[in-house]
């Protein structure tokens, strides 16, 4: 019998991930020509598919200054990659779908589940409705607050600065245009401004999830929480304080970062080193500077990273807590994972174990290609290697020197870790697999017995 083919509407994740490959050429190609540069000239080709990348997959992670490099064209591109790149291309697809009143066919449910993280079929038009709806309200109020700041500083151009800022920071890709007050600045001049402040909720926002922000919103017709947001609000006011008091106490007196801020200002900044080092990349000290152990605890935020369902990266704090739980129920003797007294799917947990794994074996690779290759003057250390395979899997942005530095496999396995942290290892490992290799479900197959532990 010929072998089946498998067709890209056969398998969501493919399409997913075959959008998000699409968006990417698209803006790489756009980002090389020479209305996209300052200068006018043509930018190197694997430059602006990093930049590309990094846009759509909202990292953050730079080889040039957005500000000092590309013109009002090649920013524009980049805004608008951001802002695909944290709804999802087939998320916006599907909206305009529903708004044509276009109806959505079984398979282009099956489509918009996988998009929106919806439990179910018919949640997934009215949360497509809602997440764009949303989205487009919180970043037109973000802009709206950051414009005392801006406006005053910069005149109209302001307006543009606080609109790509606001929305940069809810899809969490902490790319910005400060840097016209020094390349690669960031937020490094605004630990004394409400900035932060704005900043960082936008990015908490962003990194919660739809799904939580929806049960918060219907709060007061619900009277409870689903056991999803819960966790995930518990977990996220957790890792905020751990961060923030992990950042002010190994940070403090460090001259080369907080050391020479006000009180205020180092607790200002210490907070928005927690908010931003889960999901965002936007910095207001130089992490390049902070000390290795402050650089550990980075890496562990990073890698856990938002919520599911979110504009945020990371293995996804639900994933990190049900691993956890996994072992502590081993240890009291359940048979099953226990959750705040809620059994766990067997099939739940092992894809949280799968995108650990998956995510953990590839940041040591990348990481360690990167110490072999990369040759600069300076040896690359371990720790900030690490550091940075971490911030381009987690799609955090974060970077401790070695991204503009960097040869170029390094800078191709870069663009690789970063589009499979965005689309997700497993959805990434289907996109591959999808149709191949299925097990026969009633195929009876002996019990293997082998040793663990």
């Amino acid at each position: 019998m010929p072998k089946k083919q498998i067709s890209l509407s056969s398998s969501p994740a493919r399409v997913i991930a075959g959008s998000f490959l699409g968006v990417i050429l698209t803006g790489a190609l756009l980002l090389s020509l020479p209305i996209s540069a300052k200068n006018g000239s043509i930018t190197n080709f694997f430059d602006a598919l990093f930049t590309a990348t990094s846009a759509t997959c909202v990292t953050g992670l730079v080889v040039v200054d957005t500000y000092t490099h590309w013109s009002y064209f090649g920013q524009g591109v980049i805004l608008a990659l951001i802002q695909i790149g944290g709804l999802g291309l087939v998320t916006l697809t599907l909206f305009f779908n529903l708004l044509i009143r276009r109806r959505l066919g079984f398979r282009t449910l099956q489509l918009a589940q996988e998009s929106t993280s919806a439990s179910n079929f018919e949640d997934a038009p009215r949360l497509l409705r809602g997440i764009v709806g949303m989205s487009l309200a919180v970043e037109g109020i973000g802009a709206v607050l950051l414009l005392p700041a801006f406006l005053p500083r910069y005149g109209t151009q302001g307006i543009f600065i606080s609109i790509f800022t606001s929305i940069s920071a809810f899809c969490n890709a902490g790319f910005d245009l400060l840097g016209r007050e020094g390349a690669y600045s960031s937020l490094t001049h605004y630990n004394g401004s409400y900035v932060l402040l704005v900043v960082a909720a936008l990015i908490i926002i962003g990194g919660l999830g739809f799904m939580v922000l929806f049960d918060l919103l219907g709060l007061r017709k619900t009277k409870k929480l689903s056991f999803h947001s819960r966790v995930v609000l518990i977990c996220t006011a957790c890792l905020l304080l751990v961060g923030t008091v992990g950042f002010a106490a190994l940070e403090w007196n460090n001259p080369a970062t907080m050391g020479e801020l006000p009180f205020w200002q180092k607790l200002n900044a210490a907070f928005f080193q927690s908010v931003s080092t889960r999901t965002a990349g936007f910095n207001s000290v130089d992490f390049g500077s902070m000390n290795e152990v402050s650089k550990i605890l980075s890496i562990g935020l990073m890698f856990i990273g938002a919520a599911p369902g979110s504009t945020g990266g990371g293995i996804k704090v639900t994933t990190v807590v049900v691993v956890l739980m996994t072992a502590v129920s081993v240890a009291w003797g359940y048979e099953d994972t226990v959750i705040m007294k809620h059994k766990i799917k067997r099939q739940m947990v092992n894809k949280a174990l799968t995108v650990v794994l998956t995510g953990f074996l590839l940041i040591l690779l990348v990481s360690g290609v990167m110490v072999y290759t990369t040759h600069s003057g300076t040896a690359v250390s371990a720790i900030d290697a690490l550091f940075e395979a971490t911030s381009a899997f987690a799609t955090v942005g974060l970077s401790a020197g070695i991204t503009g530095i960097a040869n170029l496999p390094s800078k191709l396995l870069l663009i690789v870790t970063m589009f499979v942290g965005r689309i997700g290892p497993v959805a990434f490992l289907l996109s591959l697999t999808a149709g191949a290799g299925k097990v026969n479900k009633k195929q009876v197959m002996p019990e293997g017995q082998i040793q663990v532990g």
